[in-house]
């Protein structure tokens, strides 16, 4: 039996929250014991726990990558539980800790961003390359885009595998269900969906989405254009819309739980990051659903949607070329089922919860090197 400890200082469900959430659902029990080192109050735990899994509270952690006080408690934490692997999600203390305390550390980078000057250059460069290197056995990356990032500020290419996330699929509702779902919404019976799954901040490229939405309609397309998250770009995004005159075809909901309710009734999905992305988890459960989508060609985003197969990929910054994909798709009932297809077909064949908790253990074993 290995022991696994996961660490995450996060307080809220994000991406990389999501994504340990899946290892503690869906990781094989005869072969590990997992434990989940987390701060305190972090949303995370009820999940967690939820799924038998057990979770140690540690205070001073929380969503701090570097502290060393953090060092010294989480040192003295690993040691009593003697793991086999800590595994940060881009904690730099717990790596440190897990070092210094005798495990063998794995890290997951869940972001994308370009990278600053001083790190892809000497000196920075060689400097951040060696922390990084030494300070973890094996690097995960959960897109290709990811290994770039750090191979660039210096990380040994050596280090690092590239394990696509991967996701539950999502429920299919009955007609009935959806007819509701669009009423609940605001959407009416001859509209067309087209939503945007992500934090409201600048970056994630909401005013290219709301600027392709006026190009549409003004084309005369039926469609509402629903927005779903928070953030703190979100009133700049809601006076945008006012100014546009577009109250009436661009949508928010805030934050919902039930985010499977809405991918039930939309038929195109748009991500338009231009400043950091991975593998966007509502990429993948829309295509789980057969939702194609609209996707900037910035960083994940083309290692999930494949351009002409399951979606398009365009230029980021770019609302004509995001509203022309739409159009392609709103237009042509043919292609649009084609595409539908072949995401369910490509959801099914790369991105489930399986396949990347597999794959994720099979890199503990060969960081272990066999150790029971």
């Amino acid at each position: 039996m290995y022991r696994i400890v996961e660490v995450s200082t996060d307080t809220n469900i994000g991406g990389a929250g999501k994504c340990l959430i899946t290892l503690a659902r869906e990781y094989n029990r005869e072969e590990f014991e997992m434990i989940v080192i987390l701060p305190e109050n972090s949303l995370l735990k009820p999940e967690i726990e939820r799924l038998v899994v057990q979770v140690m509270e540690v205070a001073g952690i929380a969503e701090k990558s570097l502290s060393m006080s953090a060092v010294k408690t989480l040192k003295r934490l690993i040691r009593q539980l003697k793991p086999d692997i800590v595994h940060t999600h881009a904690s730099m203390s717990a790596r440190i800790a897990g070092r210094l305390a005798g495990a063998k550390v794995v890290y997951t980078r869940h972001s994308v961003f370009p990278p600053s000057k001083k790190l892809t250059a000497a000196p920075g460069r060689q400097i951040n390359g060696m922390i990084n290197n030494y300070f973890a056995d094996a690097i995960i990356a959960v897109a290709e885009a990811a290994k770039e990032n750090l191979t660039d500020t210096g990380v040994s290419s050596d280090k690092i595998e590239v394990i696509l996330n991967g996701v539950q699929p999502l429920s299919k509702v009955s007609d009935d269900e959806k007819n509701q779902i669009r009423k609940r919404f605001g959407v009416g019976g001859n509209e067309k969906v087209v939503s945007i799954v992500a934090r409201l901040e600048d970056i994630k490229g909401h005013d290219y989405f709301i600027e392709a939405a006026d190009i549409l309609k003004r084309k005369g397309f039926l469609a509402k254009f629903i927005i779903a998250g928070t953030g703190s770009y979100e009133n700049n995004l809601k006076a945008k819309v006012k100014q546009m005159e577009l109250s009436d075809t661009v949508l928010f909901t805030g934050f919902i739980k039930d985010v499977d309710k809405l991918m039930n009734i939309t038929d195109i999905q748009a991500n338009a990051s231009y400043g950091t992305e991975a593998t966007s988890l509502a990429l993948l459960e829309g295509m789980s659903l057969g939702v194609p989508a609209v996707v900037s060609d910035f960083g994940g985003n083309p290692g999930v949607i494949k351009d002409g197969a399951n979606g398009y990929v365009v230029p980021k910054q770019n609302s004509a070329a995001l509203a022309e994909g739409i159009e392609k798709l709103l237009s042509d009932g043919g292609l649009y089922a084609k595409m539908s297809r072949r995401a369910e077909e490509m959801f099914s064949e790369t991105f489930t919860a399986q396949a990347m908790t597999r794959k994720t253990e099979n890199l503990y074993k060969r960081v272990i090197g066999g150790k029971k």
